[in-house]
C-alpha cells in the first residue's frame, strides 16, 4: 500500500511553477505503476497525475503564470520548440517525461524529497500530494471560475479517450464504431465517437454493470465476450456486415489490442491503441493491414497539451463534453489506500 509521509516540497527555479493540488483523479496507471510496470527506477515517487490546482509560487523567468492562476497538470509538455512541437502531427514533446527512462520532470529533475532522500515525480506530475513543483511547459492555465474537483479529469483520463475518437481514429458523422472497455478513457471515447456524430456505437466489456453509464455517453449496443462462443470479432462482423468503421482499444489489454483490430473493416477499418501498457508484446496477421486497415497509436488523444487542455474546459463549461457524470466517489488524501 501507499503510505502517508510529510515532504519536504523545493521552491521552484528558473522556468518552475509550485501548485497548491486542490484535486486530483486516480488513473488505472498509478495502479499499473504501483504492481505491474516496467520501470526500473520508479520508487520511491509520489503517484498521481490528474491534477488540478492553484499556483503558489512561480520562479525567475516565468512570465505566463503568477499567483492564484488555476491550473491543470500535464504529464505531456508542449514546449513549443522541438520538432515534434512544431510538427501538427504530433504531440509528444521532446521534453516529456516520456522521453526519459525515469519518472522524472521534463528536466529532468526532482523537487520532492522525504528527510533527504530525492522522490522521484511520476510521470513529471506527482499529483497524490498537497504541494508539486512543474516546469512551466507542463501546466495549462485555465478559467478561474472553473471547477477543479471536475476539470482535473482532463489532465489525462477523459482527454486520452476523447481525442482518441476525435482526432486520432477521426471517426466520422454516420460511421460505426466499438470501444473495448469501459473504463473512464472507455468512456470518453463513447463520448467522443457520439460528439463526432457516429450513428452506432458497441461497447464491449466483461462487466455488465457498466453498460448503463456507458449509455449515458451515447453507446447504442452492448457486448460482453463471455456471453458468446465465438470470438467478438466475428460477432461484431455479423453484426455490421463485415466490421466497424473504427474501434478503440482502451483496457491496455494485448489479446484485446488485437481483437479491436480484427473487429475492423478491411478497405477502411481504422483501430486506434489507447489504453497503456509496457510489458508484454502484441502481434497481428499481416493480412489485417494488407487487406487496407490502419493501425494507429494514441497518447493524450492526439492533443498538444498547453494548447488544447484550456479549450476543453470551455468546452465542459459550455456543456459540450461531459465530466460530472465520469465521478463515482470522493475521497480526502488520507483514503489514498481505499
Amino acid at each position: 500500500p501507499l503510505v502517508m509521509e510529510e515532504i519536504e516540497v523545493a521552491p521552484p527555479e528558473e522556468g518552475e511553477i509550485r501548485i497548491k493540488v486542490v484535486a486530483t483523479g486516480v488513473c488505472h496507471t498509478d495502479l499499473y505503476h504501483l504492481f505491474e510496470g516496467n520501470q526500473k527506477r520508479g520508487f520511491p515517487t509520489v503517484l498521481g497525475h490528474e491534477g488540478a490546482g492553484v499556483v503558489e509560487s512561480v520562479g525567475p523567468g516565468v512570465t505566463d503564470f503568477k499567483p492564484g492562476d488555476k491550473v491543470i497538470t500535464l504529464f505531456i509538455s508542449q514546449c513549443g520548440e522541438c520538432k515534434f512541437c512544431k510538427c501538427p502531427k504530433a504531440n509528444v514533446c521532446e521534453r516529456s517525461w516520456t522521453s526519459s527512462n525515469y519518472d522524472t520532470m521534463a528536466d529532468p529533475t526532482t523537487h520532492l524529497s522525504c528527510r533527504g532522500q530525492p522522490i522521484l515525480q511520476f510521470m513529471g506530475t506527482s499529483t497524490f500530494s498537497e504541494y508539486t513543483v512543474m516546469n512551466q511547459i507542463s501546466v495549462a492555465k485555465i478559467d478561474d471560475d472553473a471547477p477543479l474537483d471536475r476539470v482535473c479529469l482532463l489532465a489525462c483520463g477523459i482527454t486520452t479517450g476523447y481525442g482518441a475518437a476525435v482526432n486520432t481514429a477521426g471517426v466520422t458523422p454516420g460511421s460505426v464504431c466499438a470501444v473495448f472497455g469501459l473504463g473512464a478513457v472507455g468512456l470518453a471515447a463513447v463520448m467522443g465517437c457520439k460528439n463526432a456524430g457516429a450513428s452506432r456505437i458497441f461497447v464491449v466489456d466483461i462487466n455488465e454493470q457498466k453498460f448503463e453509464i456507458a449509455k449515458v455517453f451515447g453507446a447504442t449496443d452492448f457486448l460482453n465476450p463471455k456471453k458468446f462462443d465465438k470470438p467478438i470479432s466475428e460477432v461484431l462482423a455479423e453484426m455490421t456486415d463485415g466490421g466497424v468503421d473504427f474501434s478503440l482499444e482502451c483496457v491496455g489489454n494485448t489479446e484485446v489490442m488485437r481483437s479491436a483490430l480484427e473487429s475492423c473493416m478491411k478497405g477502411w477499418g481504422v483501430s486506434v491503441l489507447v489504453g497503456w501498457t509496457d510489458v508484454k508484446d502484441f502481434s497481428a496477421r499481416p493480412i489485417q493491414l494488407l487487406s487496407g486497415k490502419t493501425w494507429k497509436g494514441s497518447l493524450f488523444g492526439g492533443y498538444k497539451s498547453k494548447d488544447s487542455v484550456p479549450n476543453l474546459v470551455k468546452d465542459y463549461m459550455s456543456s459540450k463534453i461531459k465530466l460530472d457524470e465520469f465521478i463515482t466517489h470522493r475521497m480526502n488524501l488520507e483514503q489514498v489506500n481505499d
